[in-house]
């Protein structure tokens, strides 16, 4: 099965992450923040893929190379099929991927994103909030309202039967 995000949902998320926040001023703010998760790259690693021409649905908006992390609740969850239990965290981290002499390798980061589970905070998103910060670094979230965590998870209602959460665990 392909899942493809609508196009009108891929340049959200692109604009979201690519272009700086705008102040939370209005009542739109997201009122719970997702922290950038510092150790990311010492969490288990459940996948990496590459997206790397534009005959890819998401190529605009996604291609590069991609790793994705889970901390040590959402790793147990996946190896288990089970439902993640608050506290999970995914990580999402994509690099541009330069190809030379017929290889492509990391290239700069373009952003790390994050979806955080607590199924109280984040009830209006299936119990997830999400998170993106340009270039890795954590001085700079990209999503500064509650619609821009909507956008995130009408993409992740695709894959609500596994919990909203595209990577499995590969066995």
């Amino acid at each position: 099965m392909t899942l493809r995000i609508p196009t009108i949902a891929s340049t959200i998320l692109l604009a979201t992450v690519l272009l700086p926040a705008a102040p939370a001023a209005s009542q739109d703010a997201v009122a719970v923040a997702v922290p950038f998760p510092t150790a990311y790259r010492s969490w288990a690693h459940v996948k990496s893929m590459a997206i790397v021409e534009d005959k890819h649905p998401l190529f605009a908006a996604f291609g590069g190379i991609h790793h994705v992390y889970a901390n040590a609740l959402a790793r147990t969850a996946l190896q288990k099929g089970a439902p993640f239990p608050d506290g999970s965290v995914l990580v999402f981290d994509l690099l541009e991927a330069p190809k030379a002499d017929g290889a492509h390798t990391e290239g700069a980061r373009k952003f790390v994103a994050a979806m955080a589970r607590d199924e109280k905070k984040y009830a209006a998103t299936g119990g997830w909030g999400y998170q993106a910060w340009g270039g890795g670094e954590a001085k700079k979230p990209a999503l500064a309202k509650a619609s821009d965590q909507a956008g995130c998870h009408q993409c992740h209602m695709q894959v609500a039967k596994t919990g909203f959460v595209y990577s499995q665990w590969r066995r």
